[in-house]
């Protein structure tokens, strides 16, 4: 391993310093996830850096990841705040449902209203709905 850490290419010591960060929990631009692609976010490198030029470190980089075989906590407290979202976005998915349902009750309630005045109107008898007044604008 101190031939992987001794190399005086820049891109192998960008490389490995992203991965010191995100095995610490500590990542720059990553999102801290554990996984190759965000390795190379980490180390502002493109994939195929890791996966066709320098194999060694993303195999490093993979063993590390299976011996430490922890979340980092600061992803694992964004996961936390994801599921939290999620449940929430649920929720609002349920009420926005219920309302609708009421929407449609009210929509119904207005239709058949709107159906016995007419009714009311075309039968001759004389009887009607008297139509409120209009509530004045609140100032």
């Amino acid at each position: 391993m101190t031939a992987i850490h001794n190399d005086a290419d820049p891109v192998r010591q960008a490389i490995l310093a992203a991965m010191d960060r995100l095995l610490a929990g500590t990542p720059l631009r990553a999102s801290g996830r554990l996984s190759v692609s965000q390795l190379a976010i980490e180390a502002g490198v493109k994939r195929w850096r890791l996966t066709h030029q320098h194999l060694d470190l993303k195999e490093l980089f993979d063993a590390r990841v299976a011996a430490q075989s922890s979340t980092p906590q600061a992803f694992a407290k964004r996961l936390s705040e994801h599921d939290e979202l999620k449940r929430k976005h649920e929720k609002l998915i349920e009420y926005c449902a219920e309302l609708e349902e009421r929407l449609q009750g009210y929509a119904a309630a207005i239709n058949l209203l709107a159906l016995e005045n007419a009714a009311l109107a075309a039968s001759g008898t004389g009887a009607s709905v008297v139509p409120l007044p209009r509530p004045e604008a609140f100032p």
